[in-house]
């Protein structure tokens, strides 16, 4: 399903991208500052920003591969449930889990930056490939905007999200509607569900995504 260039549904999708991006990242922004704090004042900050970049790349290709996967019949349903149980756990409340080595050396800090996003980054992929609709443009498009934002105010977007919670409910409510357009885009499933109801392709999306901030919000509540 490409997207149309420039149209409303192709800045809907960017943003969304954007806003994924930017509230999956949390955990990897630890993994930056974690990975090179060790390193001396002037090391460290460019250890950010090679470390970054190898993961980007790695990210590209994940993401690359996943948008051609999610149009084999079944995968794409599998991949909207997978990002269900992500988008929960975002509106979970943190206890601090991630733990990364920090490394003594400039390519030690490097590696361990690009190795530790590319296993935490799986989540991401799958809801950035379900966001897109098969346009890799969007993808890229998405990460050029998003990472320069995460490696430069890491901190304040940590800030802003603990001073307003509604923007990781924004992004988790992103994260079910993606997981719900995925299931009902999906060649096999996706046709099944339309043919019983047609009205599915807006219902599914809303009522999974009012699911999974309701039942986020009251485990936060909880936690």
């Amino acid at each position: 399903m490409e997207v149309e260039l420039f149209s409303s549904q192709f800045f809907v999708a960017l943003f969304s991208i954007i806003v994924l991006d930017l509230v999956l990242a949390g955990d990897n922004a630890v993994v930056i500052a974690m990975a090179s704090n060790r390193l001396p004042a002037h090391l460290r900050k460019r250890a950010i920003y090679v470390g970054t970049a190898g993961a980007i790349v790695i990210r590209l290709i994940m993401t690359f591969f996943a948008v051609q996967l999610l149009s084999v019949p079944y995968l794409q349903a599998l991949g909207g449930l997978v990002l269900l149980p992500i988008a929960v756990k975002l509106l979970r409340p943190s206890h601090g889990e991630e733990h990364v080595e920090a490394a003594e050396t400039f390519a030690g800090a490097v590696k361990t930056i690009i190795i530790a996003d590319a296993a935490m980054g799986i989540d991401n992929v799958i809801a950035i490939a379900g966001a897109s609709h098969g346009d890799f443009l969007l993808v890229v498009l998405g990460l050029l905007i998003s990472v320069p934002i995460v490696v430069g105010g890491s901190q304040l977007i940590g800030k802003l999200m603990e001073k307003y919670p509604v923007l990781v409910v924004l992004g988790a409510a992103i994260l079910g509607w993606t997981g719900g357009t995925m299931i009902v885009h999906d060649r096999t499933v996706g046709v099944m569900i339309l043919e019983a109801l047609p009205q599915a392709a807006y219902i599914l999306p809303a009522v999974l995504a009012a699911a999974v901030c309701g039942v986020g919000v009251r485990m936060r509540r909880r936690g």
